[in-house]
Formats: C-alpha cells, sequence, structure tokens
C-alpha cells in the first residue's frame, strides 16, 4: 500500500464512479428477473409467523440487516436485528419457536451464522436466507432461500462488497414492502409508527391540539356595533372575529375579516354607527375540532381564506386558527 494517495484524473474518477452506479444498477434489475416462488413462499412464511422477525448477519451483511429490521418494524412487520455472534453468547434467548430468522450472508458459509442455526432450528423457528450462493451451507439449511447472486462487485479489485450490498438492500426493501401491501399497512398505520416526524405530524395532529380556543377566540354577539368587531380583532390578533347570534348559545352566523374591513372601507362605511351584522359574511365555512389539522389546512388552500373557525356538531362556536397556527404545529 502507497504511503500518499495517487492524485486521480477527473475524467478517471467520474468514469469511476458512473461505472460502479451501473454495475450496482444491473445487480438490482438481475433481482427482479430472478423473484419467482420462493419470495413468494418467504412472504408467506413471514405473515404465517406467530412471532417476530429476527434478522441476523455479520460484517456489511450485519448493517444491511439492521435497515432491514428497522424497515420490516416501521412498516407492519415487527422485528429485530441480532448480531450472529452475539446471538452465540446469549442473545440466542430472544429467539422463540414462533419466529422467523432470516439470515444475510452473500457467501452463505459465515462461521458465525451457521453455528447458530442449528440453534435456532431445533428451537422450532423458521429461517430464511439471503445468500449469493444457492449451494451454500446456509442456503441448504433455510427453509427458503432468496438468490442475492451478483455479477461482479462494483469495487474495481472485485472485492469490498457494495454490489452485494446493494443488492441484499434491494431485495430486503422488496420483502419489506411486500408485506406491508400484504398486511393491508396504510399511511395512517405509518404514521403511529413515525409520531416524530412531518408524515405523523400531517396524519395525527387533530384541529382540537392546534386550535386556539377560550379567550383567544375573537367573538362578538350580531348585535354589537363594526367598531366593537374591530377591537375584538385588534385584541385577538387574528385578523377576523366570529360573529355569535345574540342568546344562541355560542352559535356562528357569520365571519368578519380583514378582507370584510377593507370592503368596508371602500364603501364609505360609518363605522360609529353600523352593526356588524349589516357587513359580516354569512355563513362561513367551519370545521370540526376533531378533524385532522391537515384537513383545515386543505380546506383553508382551497377556499383561498386565512382563517377558519372551529365549529362542534350543532354550529357552536369552540375554537379557530389561522395559517400561523398550523405552520407553529408544523403541518405545513
Amino acid at each position: 500500500m502507497s504511503s500518499a494517495p495517487i492524485a486521480a484524473a477527473p475524467a478517471h474518477i467520474l468514469e469511476l464512479a458512473r461505472r460502479v452506479l451501473e454495475i450496482e444498477a444491473e445487480a438490482v434489475r438481475a433481482l427482479a428477473d430472478r423473484l419467482g416462488d420462493d419470495f413468494i413462499a418467504a412472504v408467506g412464511l413471514v405473515l404465517a409467523s406467530r412471532g417476530r422477525v429476527i434478522v441476523s448477519g455479520v460484517g456489511k451483511s450485519g448493517h444491511i440487516g439492521r435497515k432491514f429490521a428497522a424497515t420490516l418494524a416501521s412498516t407492519g412487520t415487527p422485528a429485530y436485528f441480532v448480531h450472529a455472534a452475539e446471538a452465540a453468547h446469549g442473545d440466542l434467548g430472544m429467539i422463540t419457536a414462533d419466529d422467523v430468522l432470516i439470515a444475510l450472508s452473500y457467501s452463505g458459509s459465515g462461521e458465525e451464522l451457521l453455528k447458530i442455526v442449528p440453534l435456532i432450528k431445533r428451537q422450532g423457528a423458521r429461517l430464511i436466507a439471503i445468500t449469493g450462493n444457492p449451494d451454500s451451507p446456509l442456503a441448504r439449511e433455510a427453509d427458503v432461500h432468496l438468490d442475492g447472486a451478483i455479477r461482479e462487485e462494483a469495487c474495481p479489485l472485485n472485492l469490498a462488497p457494495t454490489a452485494s450490498t446493494t443488492a441484499a438492500l434491494a431485495l430486503s426493501d422488496a420483502l419489506a414492502v411486500a408485506l406491508l401491501d400484504a398486511r393491508g399497512f396504510g399511511a395512517d398505520d405509518f404514521a403511529r409508527s413515525h409520531p416524530g416526524g412531518a408524515l405523523g405530524r400531517r396524519l395525527l395532529t387533530h384541529v382540537s391540539d392546534v386550535m386556539r380556543s377560550g379567550p383567544a377566540v375573537p367573538r362578538v354577539a350580531e348585535t354589537a356595533l363594526l367598531a366593537d368587531a374591530l377591537m375584538e380583532m385588534t385584541r385577538a390578533g387574528m385578523g377576523m372575529t366570529a360573529i355569535i347570534g345574540d342568546g344562541d348559545g355560542d352559535r356562528i352566523i357569520g365571519i368578519y375579516t380583514d378582507g370584510d374591513l377593507r370592503r368596508s372601507l371602500a364603501s364609505g362605511c360609518n363605522f360609529s354607527t353600523a352593526r356588524v351584522a349589516d357587513v359580516m359574511s354569512r355563513g362561513p365555512k367551519t370545521i370540526h375540532p376533531e378533524a385532522l389539522a391537515v384537513g383545515a389546512a386543505e380546506m383553508m388552500g382551497r377556499l383561498r381564506i386565512s382563517q377558519l373557525l372551529v365549529a362542534d356538531r350543532e354550529g357552536r362556536l369552540v375554537g379557530a386558527l389561522n395559517h400561523h397556527d398550523l405552520m407553529l404545529a408544523k403541518v405545513i
């Protein structure tokens, strides 16, 4: 090994990088052509299991295995990763007869995995192997073998796991997505397992979680003067006020917004004597507090409005929200 890096020409660097991508893309394309009954059997084996999926591997296959287990767990298939070497030193106790072990090893002859396979099978757990050699010891021991063989590694020396790990990753993703679909796992399910992410916020946040309520909601009675409505708008800072039926238990009859204010100014309205009921917008759009906040954002965008009143089933005012509230909640 040389003591100093050898400078490569930019053209050579790009040529090598493109070749890596082409080799790895071809490795994945070849997998699609080989999918068949074994893949169907692997899906069926996992679906029939009453336990969990345990993914195991060593080295680069172990790194792929960790990602595979995480993908399964987040898409409806309970799974975790166990390092093959650790399994032989106590972690094997986490595996039960109801589980399915998915073992990743390109050679299919890794000593650590082969050491635990007989113990796993003796317990009654089922084995799915993903290897690059269907005649390997691991493939022969498996209940189902998935062929992840490649023509060549993308490494110029054909030594470093590159195309083989890409193939294993793609094949494991295909299995995870097939299981997701077979279980009827939907966007709501995904959001529940990702509550801290953007999708979780969009699908788990309700209007009641982000709306303003109580004194923070601007409101005046229909008998109020327009000047009083403007004072209430200024106090609440929402660019509008709800108009409530006089003596009607907070039932919404209208809304007065910044847009209505501009129209009132243009018409020469006398703000000292006019009543808000004469210039308000009647029958405003409302949303229920248990609706999804993303639904409120969609409604506001579709109607081109900046504020939205929140009403119960009887049309009584219970809250309000605007674009700023949705942005603070990271719904939009």
